[in-house]
């Protein structure tokens, strides 16, 4: 007996695909990279079957390719998603997402009295946990968890 596959999500052209999110972190992901404002197609599928995570989450971004900043926002919320870049509907390239060690200008401290919080100064964290994702600012080494994480958007 023949069984056929069917895509439930439609191809792109030219883009980037976000797979294998976990379904609590789409929306999430969707926000930190401002997609609500995207002005072409945005495909999000949440809650397929998983092989990998039993249920997941995809996004599909039509003209879209990010930077090396925005993979690295995703990786902080969904860690090791998969990006896919997509040219004449055909994989370009295919990698897996990694928190970096040293983080940016993209995470606020969660210490009210950093002087991030205070003054125009650009925040800059270590990674001192990338399992449980734990952040230390390098101003007032102040820990940031997943659970007190915000974004400068």
């Amino acid at each position: 007996m023949e069984t056929k596959k069917e895509l439930v999500v439609p191809a792109i052209e030219n883009g980037t695909v976000i797979d294998h999110i976990p379904t609590e972190s789409v929306y999430q992901v969707i926000h930190i990279l401002g997609l609500e404002n995207y002005n072409d197609e945005v495909i999000i599928g949440n809650h397929f079957q998983s092989g990998k995570l039993g249920r997941k989450g995809i996004i599909k971004i039509k003209n879209k390719h990010f930077t090396k900043e925005e993979v690295s926002k995703v990786a902080l919320v969904a860690p090791f998603v998969t990006i896919i870049t997509i040219q004449d509907y055909q994989v370009i390239e295919k990698f897996p997402t990694e928190i970096p060690d040293h983080i940016e200008n993209f995470v606020k401290c969660a210490n009210p009295k950093c002087i991030t919080n205070a003054e125009a100064v650009p925040t800059k964290f270590d990674v001192v946990d990338k399992t449980n994702l734990k952040l230390r600012c390098h101003y007032c080494e102040k820990y940031t968890t997943k659970e007190t994480i915000h974004f400068n958007l």
